[in-house]
């Protein structure tokens, strides 16, 4: 069981290749989830030919990011929510950890949502009846598996996802050839170019940007000495390559079955009677492979947001609020529509968040003091705390979701602008804001 937490993991415990994180980011990104991403598209009233621009758009915009932030793994040896603190100070890069905890408990109480209900599908096939009962015995069973590769650690998560990786390619595959046959892609109708940043926000934030703060979680074992262009680019493809060709058949699936953003009762409705059985174990593994990489970085997210755990308790007691979130949730009838919100509400602290970190990392050329991340002599940058709290304000502004429409929304219409405001200015001003040279800041630390 791995020991090491977001402390720097020294030189002689270094290993791996780049193309590690190609099968991670795969193995985590190609899954049921990103498949039913697609299918909301189309709910949302685009063209076939649109989904899929919006698709390469939201996708091309976010994923660089992982591939950004994988690039500090190996030059620190850290979490990536650890190397914000260059920007935020010790302590105040506290609280955006916290939000990132948040963000992965979120992913993965709605993935164990999924698993149980593929689970009770599965048992009603067997002819066990659906009870409360059966449901809490469910979860905790699928609790209980989710738990044994995180727990373990880095290395056997990223062994696992690259086993996954081909089982999933070999199965997606298999689906892709029944699924094509039955799809008539029509390009007329479509929606308006409101419609469509909401579906490029839906995109970036489901995918790349909320990817993003976890990149430098699994290339901090690589030997500083990595290359930076294979670090950068095995992430950037890893995750985006799934992305596009999943989400793609999502929105294709999306245009002959009216319920496929169900991906339990409503997408199976596409396939031969014969393959709805390994659809679904298909379903709950892929669900399984993403919750595992969820759950290893939010217990680093709970270490940064400086809460004195150890790695391995904090992954058991972030579970355990898992359980108890997919508990209410399965007993809930509104899971669709509380998933779609969480996603949406995303944007508001991670867009400026994206903002903030790519301006620093510009101002340093990439270069951290490992040591600083983890002394006390700046716990609070202001400039970055007020240029983030700036982002937010302006994100909620322009947001168009489906729990609140924000008056800069309004204005355009209902164009969802609140990833590239909350970026641009979150950005701008820690820019403007921050004027003191990298270096003497270093040397203070």
């Amino acid at each position: 069981m791995e020991q090491r937490g977001i402390e720097p993991v020294p030189a002689g415990e270094r290993y791996g290749r780049p193309r590690d994180l190609f099968f991670l980011w795969t193995g985590t990104t190609m899954g049921i989830f990103t498949l039913v991403y697609g299918t909301v598209l189309i709910a949302f009233g685009l063209s076939f030919p649109q989904a899929v621009a919006a698709i390469v758009v939201g996708n091309l915009l976010a994923f660089p990011l992982v591939g950004l932030t994988s690039l500090q793994g190996p030059a620190t040896g850290t979490a990536t929510m650890a190397v914000s603190r260059a920007a935020y100070g010790t302590k105040g890069a506290r609280a955006l950890s916290f939000f990132g905890w948040l963000n992965m408990v979120g992913f993965e109480a709605g993935g164990m949502v999924l698993i149980t209900f593929a689970s009770l599908t599965l048992l009603e096939q067997a002819g066990v009846a659906t009870s409360t009962a059966v449901k809490i015995v469910v979860i905790l069973v699928a609790a209980a598996i989710q738990l044994v590769l995180p727990l373990i650690g880095h290395a056997a998560v990223m062994k696992a996802q690259k086993y996954f990786t081909w089982v999933f390619v070999a199965l997606f595959a298999v689906m892709a050839v029944i699924v094509t046959p039955k799809v008539t892609l029509q390009a007329s109708g479509g929606a308006d170019f409101a419609t469509f940043t909401m579906a490029v926000a839906l995109v970036m934030s489901a995918g790349g940007l909320s990817w993003g703060p976890l990149g430098g979680d699994y290339s901090r074992y690589l030997p500083a000495s990595s290359s930076k262009k294979a670090v950068f680019g095995w992430a950037f493809l890893g995750g985006f390559l799934p992305y596009v060709l999943l989400m793609t058949l999502g929105a294709a699936v999306a245009t002959v079955v009216a319920e496929a953003g169900d991906p339990i009762s409503g997408l199976p409705s596409a396939l031969p009677g014969w393959f709805v059985v390994p659809y679904l174990v298909l379903a709950i593994v892929t669900l399984f492979a993403v919750n595992t990489t969820d759950l290893y970085s939010s217990g680093l997210n709970l270490q940064a947001a400086g809460i004195r755990l150890k790695r391995s308790t904090a992954v058991v007691l972030d579970l355990v609020i898992c359980v108890i979130i997919t508990y209410v949730a399965v007993m809930s009838e509104n899971f669709n529509s509380m998933l779609n919100t969480f996603l949406g509400l995303l944007i508001i602290w991670l867009a400026p968040w994206a903002g903030v970190y790519v301006t620093d990392w510009l101002r340093r050329g990439g270069v951290y003091d490992t040591g600083a991340l983890f002394s006390a002599a700046e716990p609070y940058r202001w400039p970055a705390l007020i240029a983030q709290a700036a982002g937010m304000v302006v994100a909620a502004l322009s947001i168009n979701s489906t729990l609140y429409v924000g008056p800069i929304a309004t204005l355009l219409g209902g164009a969802d602008v609140s990833i590239f405001l909350g970026l641009l200015v979150a950005g701008g001003l820690y820019a403007a804001l921050d004027r003191r040279p990298v270096r003497v800041l270093e040397v203070a630390a």
